[in-house]
């Protein structure tokens, strides 16, 4: 298994016999050089996104175009993208399951919200969420944009997770703090990444506190398409 990030809230994983690239953001992430777009989205098979935000969303439709790999999200929004392009993948909706190749991905909630822009204004697409994705023997919880939540007991207990891959640079979701109260509180993680942070001056530019607070975890501050292998 290999996660690789891609900046902000984007990454790359590479499991059992999928390419799995999540939220796709290129061309204005600030973290991602134009000349590292193809190595970023060379083999995809599934793209999955996890809510209708510009820096989640803006790059899907085209990386599903040039890549071929069907585009999986909950269902409003699915079909939004697919009816821009995408490829059809899976709409689906929270507590299902889809399996691709040898993974497994199942929906999970988180607490945020989930829109695109048309025409200057909001348009809201279905709800933001989060996956559990399984093989090669590990789950990861990938927990998309989200603050702490309840669910997260249940979604820590029922699905067990040893990798987390948590949001946490604060103003839009749970900061570095929090995101490690709820890892200490609801989840038993061997292995956890940081995302969704360093990328504008707004957020957090440090995975200190993380770390501070997992002892005993492993904490891997994410560098760009530098392969971790938990």
């Amino acid at each position: 298994m290999k996660i690789i990030w891609l900046g902000h809230g984007s990454f790359r994983i590479e499991i059992e016999d999928q390419v799995l690239l999540i939220d796709p953001w290129l061309h204005a992430n600030p973290m991602l050089e134009d000349a590292q777009h193809e190595a970023a989205i060379a083999g995809a098979t599934h793209i999955l996104v996890t809510h209708g935000h510009f820096d989640h969303t803006a790059d899907v439709v085209e990386v599903s175009g040039r890549t071929g790999a069907p585009v999986s999200a909950m269902v409003e929004l699915a079909a939004w993208l697919a009816e821009k392009g995408a490829t059809k993948g899976h709409g689906w909706n929270k507590g299902g399951t889809i399996t691709l190749g040898a993974v497994t991905v199942t929906m999970v909630p988180a607490s945020h919200s989930s829109s695109v822009t048309v025409d200057g204004r909001p348009v809201y697409l279905g709800m933001e969420t989060g996956f559990i994705i399984k093989g090669e023997g590990r789950t990861i919880y990938f927990s998309g944009d989200t603050s702490i939540m309840a669910d997260m007991d249940w979604i820590g207990k029922y699905h067990q997770p040893d990798i987390g891959i948590l949001c946490a640079g604060g103003y839009y979701t749970m900061d570095m703090e929090q995101a490690a109260w709820a890892a200490r509180t609801y989840f038993d993680f061997a292995t956890v990444i940081p995302c969704h942070y360093r990328t504008f001056p707004a957020l957090a530019q440090s995975a200190e506190p993380l770390i501070a607070g997992l002892p005993g975890v492993r904490v891997i501050e994410p560098q760009v398409l530098e392969p971790i292998e938990p």
